[in-house]
């Protein structure tokens, strides 16, 4: 189900990322520290009363070329404006209104998006008397609050949910695999869906998606249904987005979370960038099935080494992947492209794959005995048994004497051996520890 999205909105040094980390706070979903997964946000997710939304910062946002403020500032605004469902926007009690503030609230004002106005650093009583000449916005009571105390964050939560819509999903059969297809801006998303539905000739038709910036294409290929979920806003406005890479995130995002598998594109011709890793980190951290797609195979300069170069660099940028099949095509001459297919099906079914408890516990004792658990301060590790609770990704659950004594290093085997006896190719594998005491 896809989130609703709140951006926060303001000029420059307002304290944006210092509430962005306040709303998502330790509501982030808890997610393994494995080397190779990016830590540089500017989307996270949050829960407030019951009501799970998204939150963008755009402070996080680098503009490239001229270093001029209040054309970052529009920019920032417009993507907001672009991608948000409620938009907050903040500006600083110390500072007081100033221009730049009343030049967002103009962009802000046009787009006709629900509005709330937070106005930062209200640390003490004189400031809550600054906040009154934000009324001149336009945006209703101006909410006073501080993001170095946390003053005042329950208050703009309660509107900011107040204020959310209700999106409905488009439902589609649990058979019906839905395909994702991100990446940087000039990697060829959009190519590719139409390769692959030119190829099949089958389009059943064209359903707006649940968020304005998607078009879902249902389509079937040997039995298999699919459908496709094509981010089309990236095509729509230019030049404000080639000058932001760091958007394509936000895209990513929004189709991440409604699909099954998600199809990480690598411009074969350009090699592999650090924002290549920024995407694909999201969709691990998803726990979405995937697997990364090298287009433009077609203009590559090759020798018979050539592919298996280019897949080891991918394994050596992307170890928090490696369970991740790659595929090069050409979206251009449909070179390979009867390839892709396949896989998605292969590593969906994966992703839905549910082990039998005794089976897993098999493989379980058998590490177990091969390499028993190291000590600990004079304690050892006793593993009780596991299962597996969840798919989607596969989740299993390993109930233990003590899951402190349960280190990284070892979870890590235990996932090795669970892969090599059972698969599990394309997808993340989510093991918990619990104390034998916890279950219930």
């Amino acid at each position: 189900m896809a989130r609703p999205v709140v951006a926060i909105v303001g000029r420059p040094n307002v304290g944006k990322s210092t509430i962005f980390n306040r709303l998502i706070g330790d509501r982030l979903a808890i997610v393994e520290d494995k080397p190779g997964v990016t830590r540089d946000r500017i989307y996270g997710n949050a829960e407030w009363n019951g009501k799970q939304f998204s939150v963008i910062d755009t402070g996080g946002i680098e503009i490239d070329g001229e270093d001029m403020i209040l054309k970052s500032i529009r920019i920032q605004a417009e993507l907001a404006i672009e991608e948000a469902d409620v938009i907050v926007f903040m500006c600083d009690a110390k500072a007081g209104l100033t221009q730049s503030d009343e030049e967002v609230a103009q962009i802000l004002f046009r787009s006709g998006k629900p509005v709330l106005l937070a106005i930062n650093k209200v640390d003490n009583m004189k400031r809550a008397e600054d906040i009154y000449e934000f009324y001149s916005l336009g945006f209703g009571d101006p909410i006073g609050i501080s993001g170095s105390h946390g003053t005042g964050i329950g208050d703009l939560l309660d509107e900011v949910v107040d204020a959310l819509p209700e999106l409905t999903e488009e439902e589609y059969d649990e058979d019906v695999i839905k395909v994702a297809l991100i990446g940087r801006p000039n990697v060829g998303k959009s190519s590719l869906v139409n390769a692959i539905l030119g190829e099949e000739r089958v389009i059943v038709s064209d359903i707006a998606g649940t968020t304005r910036d998607a078009i879902d294409t249902p389509f079937e290929k040997d039995g298999q249904r699919y459908v496709l979920i094509d981010t089309a806003g990236m095509r729509k406005r230019g030049k404000v987005y080639e000058t932001t890479e760091k958007y394509s995130v936000m895209r990513a995002m929004r189709a991440i979370e409604r699909a099954d598998v998600v199809l990480v594109l690598i411009n074969g011709e350009e090699g592999i960038i650090e924002q290549d890793k920024h995407i694909a980190g999201y969709a691990y951290e998803a726990g979405k099935a995937s697997l990364f797609v090298v287009n433009k195979w077609d203009v590559v300069e090759k020798d018979d080494k050539t592919m298996q170069h280019f897949q080891n660099k991918i394994r050596d940028h992307f170890l928090f992947m490696t369970y991740a099949p790659v595929v090069f095509l050409s979206a251009l001459t449909k070179q390979r492209l009867q390839k892709l297919l396949p896989v998605v099906k292969h590593v969906a079914e994966q992703h839905s794959l549910r082990i039998q408890t005794h089976l897993l516990n098999d493989v379980v004792s058998d590490a177990v005995a091969i390499n028993p658990p190291p000590t600990d301060k004079g304690k050892r590790l006793r593993i009780n048994y596991a299962t597996q609770v969840a798919v989607k990704p596969p989740t299993m659950v390993v109930f233990v004497n003590d899951p402190e004594l349960m280190h990284f290093s070892y979870e890590r085997y235990l996932e090795n051996k669970i892969r090599a006896a059972f698969n599990f190719e394309g997808t993340p594998i989510r093991i918990f520890t619990r104390r034998k005491s916890d279950e219930s």
